[in-house]
């Protein structure tokens, strides 16, 4: 980053985002979290020739700010807390507010844009499309896990209790139906060549595609590497000295590999190669878990070459 540089963070809470920019002369300020104040803010960032905006993850409400900034052409990095929360405290910040915290992300952006895989880091702008997407797979997955806990609750219910759960798990099984219907055909009437594409791999069912389409907008865009580590099934090295450490996978989004760890299942079961990749890994001694891990990986980089030259599932690459 050239001492010119621009860089912005964005410190965001429920009802208001707290604002610090290095590089130019503007105050650190406090904007409502709404979008009338989004507007307003990206109108003040935008003649900064910002190199890149950072804030962080907050379960959604980041969400609409990052696409007002993207639409007027801001290149914003959406972070995961954790890193952000580290970087401070190796920059000896212990202190914790909101100002403190934009500071601390400005610092943390001016970093990020010294590097040559900064691209890897920019969040794609999420149209509507896939913003209504994104909200009926979090919802689903909030269906799922209620019923999760119901079924719990009815193993250990008295009699008296258990018409209340029973017909609890029948509502969110409706739901749930209802909105995997939605879901399915929100895919087809707005991705139906991109979800037939992802499908064409065996083990990546409905569920699976429109996950990956709502969750995974970088699919196609980056390379193995980027990929693999985005998702979280990149092996990181722990090394140190003459000590070689246990490689593992860490950090990530969850909730792609949550997603792809059961499609990986379905694969090494049906999906030829996958199948045979998973069963040389075990005959070579390696753990059941390591060898699902690299067959996630494995999948996960050929879906990325598949969207990245818009061919299908091919046997003759794919293949045993």
């Amino acid at each position: 980053m050239s001492a010119s540089s621009v860089v912005v963070g964005i410190d965001v809470a429920k009802a208001h985002v707290d604002v610090w920019v290095l590089g130019a002369e503007l105050e650190a300020q406090r904007f409502d979290n709404e979008p009338e104040a989004h507007s307003v803010l990206a109108a003040a960032l935008k003649p900064l020739g910002v190199t890149l905006v950072v804030m962080e993850a907050t379960g959604g409400y980041e969400a609409a700010l990052a696409c007002a900034l993207q639409a007027v052409g801001l290149p914003v990095a959406v972070v995961n807390p954790r890193q952000a929360r580290d970087f401070a405290k190796s920059m000896g910040q212990l202190a914790k507010t909101d100002r403190i915290d934009a500071r601390m992300l400005a610092e943390f952006a001016a970093t990020l844009a010294r590097r040559d895989d900064l691209a890897s880091f920019i969040r794609p702008l999420a149209d509507a499309q896939q913003q209504t997407l994104a909200a009926m797979v979090t919802r689903r997955r909030q269906l799922v896990t209620m019923m999760l806990s119901e079924r719990q609750r009815l193993q250990l219910a008295i009699a008296v209790v258990r018409p209340s759960i029973e017909a609890m798990i029948e509502a969110i099984r409706k739901q749930l139906d209802e909105v995997e219907g939605q879901m399915v055909g929100h895919v087809q009437a707005h991705y139906a060549e991109l979800d037939k594409l992802l499908r064409s791999a065996s083990g990546i069912g409905p569920v699976a595609s429109a996950t990956l389409i709502a969750e995974l907008p970088e699919l196609g865009k980056l390379n193995r590497r980027e990929i693999a580590a985005l998702v979280g099934v990149a092996p990181m090295a722990n090394d140190s000295g003459n000590t070689k450490g246990r490689r593992r996978v860490q950090g990530g989004r969850f909730e792609i590999r949550r997603v792809l760890y059961m499609a990986t299942l379905t694969a090494t079961r049906h999906n030829p190669a996958i199948k045979t990749f998973y069963e040389r890994l075990l005959g070579a001694g390696k753990l059941p878990k390591v060898a699902l891990i690299a067959c996630m990986r494995k999948l996960v980089t050929i879906l990325n070459a598949m969207v990245k030259t818009n061919k299908p599932w091919n046997k003759s690459l794919h293949g045993t």
